[in-house]
């Protein structure tokens, strides 16, 4: 085996038999087989090159993995830790309490992956949302309907190719081990999670849907159980995977005095253009992505008024979807298929927020929510906007720069529909005036960016919690409660699907280490 850096034209990376074709006219290595071990496409210039790490087998067969599979033993008559959530922070919580010798029992609000995907559907018709079963609420988490993402600049707190490996061991495609952006798609990600649930409780763990905890069960100082669907469930422990969508938790961990803090946050609206023209600016070509390259990504970031202005979760070919938990709320947020082939490409276009730039009036007993309570009001008003359904507020993106309202809209991925609405009026000033100086700048620097073509849709609240549920950084467990372990997004220590694993996992293993 030979391992080789590559730096190659789009069409002779495009798959196996074009590298080992390169490598024999080009290197004249007549290798048998060939794995690539790392991908990712240098679009800098106006030539693009695929930058390719491979491992060249002559004489030899590859082997049919790169990693060992992760071996999960029969824990049905072990200690049992409950798992609060069964986004990505839960489910990898499982696996490895699994792996340590725990039985996780795993409490979900909403319905499994399955049944969860025929109340998105209803969403359209219906123009309302199922507050225990949307885009945020049921098996998966945030993550299952939106994209699948899995890139992620958190590499400090664990072992995210890990993750990665676990995600191919349940079904998901082994080229996301390679990609420098991996991504399994809305599509797909699905029947993953499944097989993931399908571990769990072949290992004796146990998995319960519709089932919403209202209140942990703290004795002496040390929580023993939690009380979920109006059943105590007792354990040894407890790991709060909830989501970032979990209102009601924190105002529960709020009102019973369970440290808890406001944390910063990003809001602001999607963006949407055509996908052709992402590809022509992208790819530096009026022919766009042509037959070689996948859908074009960008990723976008200034400062503006002494505030962070960025691009968040872009979503190439894909599909802006509606992304409400409860009643009284619009919000956006974007989705792709595997294959990425949609008409549209948009992304989230956010402001940096932080606890002291709400204008909202706070009594004390509200200052740890403080920022939740400002997703909640920007949320209504978008509402309100959209005539109290589904339908999103929205504005072509030069009328929204230049301070009109949109006489009309164009085409949009948005299945519930869109409203004319004057976005720059009515969003908070510190917001639409921010978005407004970096969209004129990045039109400066990306010819054709900014363009009546592109549509801004309001609103994108949810980038991550709005509370941190405050933990000691060694053990992992809540800062006054024996035996809590606040994990993930939902507790405001991960931003993704992977880094949600990641934390997954530390707090499966602090949670071991403490009952040892």
């Amino acid at each position: 085996m030979t391992e080789l850096n590559l730096r190659i034209l789009p069409q002779q990376a495009y798959n196996e038999q074009s590298i080992l074709a390169y490598l024999r006219q080009e290197k004249g290595i007549n290798a048998q087989a060939v794995r690539v071990v790392r991908r990712s496409i240098d679009a800098r210039q106006r030539n693009i090159y695929v930058n390719l790490t491979v491992r060249a087998y002559v004489g030899e067969e590859p082997p049919l993995q790169d990693f060992e599979p992760y071996f999960y033993r029969d824990v049905s008559d072990k200690p049992a830790v409950i798992v609060v959530g069964a986004g990505p922070g839960g489910l990898f919580a499982a696996l490895r309490l699994i792996e340590l010798g725990y039985k996780p029992i795993v409490i979900e609000r909403g319905k499994d992956v399955r049944e969860r995907k025929k109340d998105l559907a209803r969403i359209r018709p219906e123009q309302r949302v199922d507050p225990e079963s949307n885009y945020c609420f049921g098996e998966g988490g945030a993550g299952a309907y939106s994209d699948g993402k899995l890139y992620t600049r958190s590499k400090k707190r664990g072992n995210t190719d890990r993750i990665l490996q676990i995600f191919v061991q349940h079904g998901a495609s082994p080229s996301i081990l390679s990609d420098a952006h991996p991504h399994i798609g809305t599509d797909r990600l699905p029947r993953v999670i499944e097989n993931m649930r399908k571990t769990i409780l072949s290992s004796g763990g146990e998995v319960h849907f519709q089932k919403k905890m209202t209140e942990l069960i703290v004795e002496e100082g040390r929580v023993c159980g939690i009380v979920a669907g109006g059943q105590e469930i007792r354990g040894a422990a407890v790991i709060l995977a909830t989501g970032h969508s979990a209102r009601d938790v924190y105002r529960y961990l709020a009102a019973s005095g369970i440290d808890i803090e406001a944390k910063g946050l990003a809001i602001g609206v999607r963006l949407e253009h055509p996908a052709e023209l992402i590809d022509q600016i992208q790819y530096h070509s009026r022919q766009g992505r042509g037959k070689w390259l996948p859908a074009a990504e960008y990723s976008l970031v200034t400062q503006v008024q002494g505030r962070g202005v960025y691009s968040f979760c872009m979503c190439p070919g894909g599909f802006v979807v509606p992304a409400a938990s409860g009643p009284e709320q619009v919000v956006v947020n974007g989705m792709s298929p595997s294959n990425r082939n949609g008409r549209w490409s948009n992304s989230g276009m956010v402001v940096e927020i932080r606890p002291e730039d709400s204008p909202l009036p706070t009594s004390p007993e509200e200052e740890e929510i403080k920022m939740m309570l400002l997703q909640e009001e920007l949320e209504r008003q978008c509402w309100l906007q959209a005539n109290r359904q589904q339908t999103a507020p929205a504005q072509r993106m030069t009328d929204f720069v230049n301070g009109r309202l949109s006489a009309t809209l164009n085409a949009s991925s948005y299945a519930p529909g869109l409203i004319a609405s004057p976005l720059h009026f009515w969003m908070p000033e510190f917001i639409s005036t921010r978005l407004r100086e970096a969209f004129k700048l990045w039109g400066r620097q990306k010819h054709g960016f900014l363009t009546s073509e592109a549509t801004v849709i309001g609103i994108e609240t949810r980038t991550s919690s709005p509370v941190r549920i405050l933990r000691d950084s060694d053990t992992l467990q809540h800062i006054r409660i024996a035996g809590l372990f606040p994990c993930g997004e939902g507790a405001g220590y991960a931003g993704g699907i992977v880094s949600a694993g990641v934390d997954g996992e530390r707090c499966a293993e602090a949670a071991a280490a403490f009952l040892n």
